[in-house]
């Protein structure tokens, strides 16, 4: 490969072709080189359902990055505000106060703005109805902070990225994958690469890391996750086995962030080792909040309601993985079937149904049947039945005298059909990574120095989430970070 580049990404996700393109605005020839084979390229990226949380102060801020709404679309949606202190609220809320104030402040702050960006290059959104939003007395409310996703969701995030990647003349290599970066000790000059059974160095100006955590590497996930870990899914692609941060850190960059903990899903219990493109994002199970969770001693073990599922859905996969045998089930009667979200109609799901509760109770496999028999009807006792069931709000229809409340949308388990889903735990990145400088996206080295020449951005960035996460921060963090590490590479090259 020629030595022409100023800017090298590694990685071909969101984070990294946001880098690419930050770069070549300040006028960097850009290099991005994919570890994947182009038919699997695009990261968790392409696997994700597309959602961007970010700042909006009111509807017109939406018609800014989305513009093909229409009159009629905007007035049968209630979508509300997300403003920055309802972000700010959330992100210290969800990860208990710990995350970086730094860092939170640029992807809160930096948001609204980032989004804007991606569609001046010709990204294109679109409201998340239906997955964010029901339909109640003729309107769509949105709820949780979550309001835009790109259009075609992460795969159609993905072959937008390349198409304005190759608008700006960004070149990618595919198949290869950087395993060191060069370094003198002073100024990281490139990297080293495998490909097609040879190495190689790829010599430039600024190298951007932007490959991913770690969570696809078993061995990586026991290391730091702890004991356990090895036997989750992995939610996305195989290829994200924390080469970024083992570079990094072999030059001396400094750790930083929540290194036990991840972004962790409910995820069908007999899904593939890695996910498939071909399901893409299905195999996870959402709507846990309708219905209950049971173990395989046949007892609930979380509160299902305790917020809406943007906010507690990124921690429960861990939580399902610590129950016997590591999985559960999700269970529902006839009321909600209608109202479960698409994911739980697709071919390859593990269900089971019936339509009395004893025949339900024989077919859930691996659970104590008396156990969860005895489960339900004190559930169902437990009800405040006088409290309407509402969706889009946190409806206070909560459980009374159990040893586990649930504390909003608790319905009765008493109607046919009854169905139910296995899930064990579908892990979907790590939280830990490399400290970052958050006004440049430079790597922190051991000794609170920057690395010249080496720039962050994506999952690899430790410090922004810790224990949970706020649904549709990932690809926010990525396009924030993404955009600041390719501006401050690109702008390098002159230096």
């Amino acid at each position: 490969m020629a030595d022409k580049w100023d800017v090298v990404v590694v990685g071909a996700g969101n984070a990294a072709f946001c880098a690419a393109l930050a770069a070549r605005e300040k006028g960097a020839s850009v290099l991005m080189i994919e570890r994947a084979p182009k038919e699997l390229m695009g990261g968790n990226s392409r696997f994700t359902a597309g959602a961007f949380r970010c700042v909006y102060d009111g509807v017109d801020d939406l018609k800014a990055i989305m513009p093909d709404l229409t009159a009629a679309e905007v007035e049968r949606s209630d979508f509300g505000t997300y403003t920055q202190d309802q972000f700010y609220d959330d992100m210290f809320r969800i990860t208990n106060y710990r995350t970086d104030g730094d860092l939170c402040d640029r992807l809160v702050g930096r948001s609204r703005d980032a989004m804007r960006w991606l569609h001046s290059k010709g990204m294109k959104f679109d409201p998340i109805w239906g997955r964010q939003a029901y339909l109640i007395d003729g309107k769509f409310k949105f709820w949780g902070g979550l309001t835009v996703e790109s259009k075609g969701g992460g795969p159609g995030l993905v072959d937008q990225h390349l198409k304005l990647a190759e608008k700006q003349g960004i070149e990618i290599v595919y198949g290869t994958r950087a395993f060191e970066l060069i370094y003198d000790g002073n100024l990281v000059r490139g990297v080293k690469v495998k490909a097609n059974g040879r190495i190689e160095e790829i010599k430039c100006k600024s190298v951007v890391i932007a490959c991913g955590g770690f969570e696809s590497s078993a061995e990586m996930r026991t290391k730091y996750l702890g004991p356990g870990w090895e036997l989750a899914k992995v939610r996305g692609t195989p290829y994200n086995t924390g080469d970024g941060i083992n570079m990094a850190l072999a030059i001396g960059a400094s750790s930083f962030g929540n290194w036990s903990g991840s972004h962790a899903v409910q995820w069908d219990y007999n899904a593939p080792e890695f996910g498939d493109l071909s399901v893409g994002d299905n195999f996870q199970k959402h709507s846990y909040p309708w219905g209950i969770l049971i173990n395989a001693t046949g007892r609930r073990f979380v509160d299902e309601g305790a917020d809406f599922r943007n906010y507690t859905y990124a921690k429960y996969g861990a939580v399902v993985l610590r129950q016997p045998n590591n999985f559960a089930w999700q269970v529902f009667d006839g009321k909600i079937v209608p109202m479960l979200r698409d994911e739980y109609r697709i071919k390859r799901v593990s269900k089971v149904s019936a339509n009395t509760i004893e025949e339900f109770a024989h077919k859930l496999e691996g659970v104590n049947a008396p156990a969860f028999l005895d489960e339900i009807k004190k559930y169902n006792a437990a009800v405040k039945k006088d409290v309407p069931f509402n969706p889009n709000v946190k409806d206070g229809r909560s459980t009374v005298g159990l040893d586990i409340n649930k504390s909003n949308w608790a319905n009765t388990i008493d109607q046919a059909p009854f169905e139910a889903y296995q899930v064990g735990c579908g892990v979907s990145f790590s939280f830990g990574g490399v400290r970052i400088d958050p006004d440049t996206g430079q790597v922190i080295d051991s000794d609170m120095n920057p690395i010249p020449g080496l720039y962050a951005a994506g999952e690899l960035v430790g410090g922004i989430f810790y224990f949970n996460y706020p649904g549709g921060s990932g690809l926010m963090s990525g396009a924030v970070f993404g955009r600041i590490a390719g501006a401050g590479a690109g702008a390098a090259r002159n230096a």
